[in-house]
């Protein structure tokens, strides 16, 4: 039998009030009349640490029960005031067995592990290299570390899309945020390069179990005419997580240090990982057959539709590391501070979350995959060959707003494509093999072009050409299977 979620608000609630009551009775007395600081200190951590499971009770009853949002104001409310808690207790009391349930929404904590997956992956971009630094390491080897996780990454996407297919989604996505948050705490052992290589290796491979047993998941709990306005809602949580991961991570290690900051990190994994206990350890998607056909399962993850998928993904993630690489230089050259860099890379997160979230992402389930797919393909490529001759801060914001429309459009076709390209069966090993595909694309777009003696605006053409290449490519292979079907 299953706690109520009221009753779990009811009890951190009056831990909440009653940890108030001492701060300010006890603690606060003992500081400002007895100079004893450290009981506020001790009494103060205690407190929010009960504050914020009092915070996720009223999120999860705000989840669960049926009932008006005002409850939830309430309970933030009075655990402002003294005695607050203690009084809301009683009316919750009465309430507890006045209003229903709502089956849990499994998409929501599905939400929040591809956003932790991805706020792991970004929160590391502005610190990695300067932690690299701070240990002795050489510029190659930062250089090397920071590609490292991405290359490591690839081996825990195949072998986590092989596990999703013979036990299902919910092992490998349980043993990765376990793994993935006890690997983020390795980094406080990080003192000499050779260690750190170490730590970047195991955490680049488990934390690549992850992404493709959730969207495995996601892709076999959705309804067949709405899996792209779904795989569109899931790419809010990337953007959300692209923009809040560089900014959280860089002010947070500013003011302490980089292992804190994964410490943070780790955390929200562990929390999910309990959650998923809790609730994805029931749901059993449907039970898999054998295949029917004769045909090999290579045959069928490696179709057309499944290798235009794999190659969308591959330049997405190609063309991600490009910006990553060039932009900061880029503006550098222009003789503006490098802050604009970081919010050029906002604007562009921004512009694809409110396509992700907005009604256009109905086009996802309206228009052929393929189509979109192109579109995507061609606005990041045209972005590119503006960014190269792009020279004001308003022409910049422009370029990568656009950039932001094509990332929008292409990541939510190449997920369409992969799902309906391929059986259920086997969607676990696609998935491994597209992420692996998107981790060795940010390899290439970095390091590719830090190889090749471009400048800075002829690294930008080739991008673009490169990008427009494959958009008139998907185009005349569309027109080609039109011709061929009539």
């Amino acid at each position: 039998m299953r706690v109520h979620p009221i009753y779990i608000l009811r009890l951190t609630g009056l831990l909440d009030g009653l940890s108030l009551l001492v701060l300010m009775g006890l603690a606060m007395p003992l500081k400002y009349m007895w100079g004893i600081d450290k009981a506020v200190t001790i009494v103060g951590s205690i407190h929010g640490a009960i504050f914020c499971l009092y915070a996720l009770a009223i999120l999860y009853a705000a989840i669960r029960v049926k009932w008006s949002l005002l409850w939830s104001a309430a309970a933030l409310l009075v655990a402002f005031i003294p005695f607050g808690n203690f009084f809301l207790d009683r009316k919750l009391k009465k309430a507890q067995d006045t209003y229903p349930l709502k089956p849990f929404n499994y998409a929501l904590l599905v939400y929040g592990i591809v956003f932790f997956s991805f706020f792991d992956l970004f929160s590391q971009l502005p610190v990695m290299s300067t932690f690299a630094a701070s240990v002795g390491a050489s510029s190659f080897v930062v250089g090397f570390v920071i590609g490292l996780y991405s290359l490591a990454n690839t081996f825990g996407n195949i072998i986590s899309g092989m596990m999703t297919d013979k036990v299902g989604p919910y092992k490998p996505l349980l043993i990765g945020l376990l793994l993935s948050s006890g690997a983020l705490l390795l980094y406080h052992l990080v003192d000499q390069p050779l260690i750190l290589i170490i730590v970047r290796i195991i955490h680049g491979f488990v934390a690549g179990l992850i992404v493709p047993a959730a969207f495995t998941f996601s892709a076999n709990t959705t309804i067949q005419n709405e899996q792209g306005r779904k795989v569109a809602f899931t790419g809010t949580f990337v953007g959300l997580a692209a923009i809040i991961g560089p900014a959280f991570s860089g002010i947070m290690a500013s003011k302490t240090s980089v292992p804190f900051v994964f410490t943070w990190v780790a955390a929200m994994g562990f929390l999910l990982a309990i959650l998923s206990i809790i609730f994805l350890r029931s749901y059993q998607t449907l039970k898999k057959e054998k295949l029917a056909s004769d045909i090999p399962s290579s045959a069928l993850i490696f179709n057309a539709g499944v290798i235009k998928a794999y190659g969308g993904a591959f330049l997405l993630m190609f063309s991600q590391g490009v910006i990553a690489y060039l932009l900061p230089l880029h503006v550098q050259s222009l003789g503006y501070d490098s802050k604009l860099s970081g919010t050029l890379l906002s604007t562009f997160g921004l512009i694809a979350v409110l396509l992700f979230v907005l009604p256009t992402n109905r086009i996802f389930d309206r228009v052929a995959p393929s189509k979109t797919m192109a579109l995507g393909i061609g606005f990041m490529g045209v972005s590119q060959l503006l960014m190269s001759q792009s020279s004001t801060t308003l022409a910049l914001y422009f370029v990568l707003a656009l950039y932001g429309v094509g990332f929008a459009f292409l990541f939510p076709s190449v997920n369409t494509m992969l799902i309906q390209s391929t059986p259920e069966e086997l969607r676990g090993k696609a998935y491994g093999y597209l992420y692996a595909f998107f981790s060795l694309g940010v390899v290439a777009g970095s390091s590719l072009l830090g190889w090749l003696s471009f400048s800075i605006a002829e690294g930008f053409l080739f991008t673009g050409s490169l990008l427009l290449v494959f958009a008139a490519f998907i185009t005349m292979h569309k027109q080609r299977e039109r011709l061929l079907n009539h």
